[in-house]
């Protein structure tokens, strides 16, 4: 599984990172790699939860985050 992230910086200096294969997976950081950091935890947080409730195969599975 590869996931992207794009990042964007707002107008007030804050930045947002998106994963763009999970929606609604969008988190705010006072800096790109904060950002970035928190759109990773959370994409494993639904990751971790679709497995927990079976909407996921339970294989082995590789992930990789790449910046967009």
């Amino acid at each position: 599984m590869t996931f992207t992230v794009d990042f964007e910086q707002e107008e007030d200096g804050r930045w947002i990172a998106e994963v763009l294969e999970l929606p609604g997976v969008m988190v705010y950081g006072a800096t790109k790699e904060e950002a970035q950091a928190k759109a990773q935890a959370l994409a494993l947080r639904v990751l971790a939860e679709r497995l927990e409730h079976g909407e996921m195969l339970a294989e082995p599975i590789n992930i990789l985050f790449a910046a967009a």
